[in-house]
C-alpha cells in the first residue's frame, strides 16, 4: 500500500508539473488583472502625471534554461538608469511615485503579463540578470535554472534583500525539489503576509 500511495504522488506532482502549474498560474493571472485593473490604471495615470517617462520598463532577465526574456515593471527609477540588483538602489534619488510604487512592489504587477505569456510563473525563483553570472552559474548547478522564475519565490519570502548567492540558490533548489500545488499556495500565501508588512526604506 505505501509503494502504491507513493506511486500516486509520484503521478499527482508530474501532472502538476505538466499541466497544473500552467493552468493555476494563467487563471491566477487573469483574475489578478482584473482586481488589480483599478490599481494598475491609476499607477499609470500617476507615472505619466508625475514623471513623465514611459510607463512600463523593459528588463533583461535570465528565464527557463537559461533563455533571456523581457520581464516587465512599472518604472520606478530614473530613465537611463544603469542595470544593478534591487539591493543596490539606495543611493538613486527616487521619484515619490517612485519610491511608493517600490516601496508596495506596486512595480511588480506588469509581470503578470510575463506569466500570461509563458516567460514565468506566479512562484518560482526569481529571474536573474543576465549580470548575475555566479547566480546563473549556481542554479544551473542545482537544477533551479530549469524551471520558469517567479513572481515570487521560496527564497523571497524566507529572506531580505542582500541574501548571499549560495543561500538564495540553495532556497531556489530546495523549492525545486519540493514543487507542489500545496507548496505554491504556501508561499503565495507568505508573499501576501510579507507584503503586509511594514514596507522598507529606499
Amino acid at each position: 500500500m505505501p509503494k502504491l500511495f507513493k506511486q500516486l504522488l509520484k503521478e499527482v506532482y508530474e501532472l502538476y508539473l505538466k499541466f497544473g502549474k500552467r493552468l493555476f498560474d494563467v487563471t491566477f493571472s487573469l483574475i489578478s488583472l482584473i482586481i488589480l485593473s483599478p490599481l494598475m490604471i491609476s499607477t499609470v495615470l500617476l507615472i505619466k502625471l508625475f514623471d513623465h517617462g514611459p510607463v512600463i520598463f523593459k528588463q533583461e532577465r535570465t528565464g527557463l534554461n537559461g533563455i533571456v526574456f523581457n520581464m516587465y515593471k512599472f518604472r520606478s527609477m530614473p530613465l537611463k538608469t544603469k542595470e544593478f540588483s534591487s539591493d543596490q538602489i539606495g543611493h538613486l534619488n527616487l521619484t515619490w511615485i517612485g519610491k511608493f510604487i517600490r516601496r508596495t512592489n506596486i512595480d511588480e504587477l506588469p509581470q503578470l503579463i510575463n506569466i500570461i505569456k509563458g516567460d514565468m510563473s506566479i512562484v518560482g525563483p526569481r529571474p536573474a540578470l543576465p549580470i548575475q553570472k555566479d547566480l546563473i552559474k549556481y542554479r544551473r548547478d542545482n537544477g533551479s535554472l530549469f524551471c520558469l522564475p517567479g513572481l515570487t519565490g521560496l527564497a523571497q519570502v524566507s529572506s531580505f534583500d542582500g541574501m548571499n548567492i549560495h543561500e538564495k540558490t540553495r532556497l531556489d533548489g530546495e523549492y525545486l525539489n519540493s514543487i507542489c500545488f500545496k507548496f505554491d499556495l504556501q508561499i503565495i500565501f507568505r508573499t501576501i503576509a510579507y507584503l503586509l508588512r511594514p514596507p522598507p526604506i529606499y
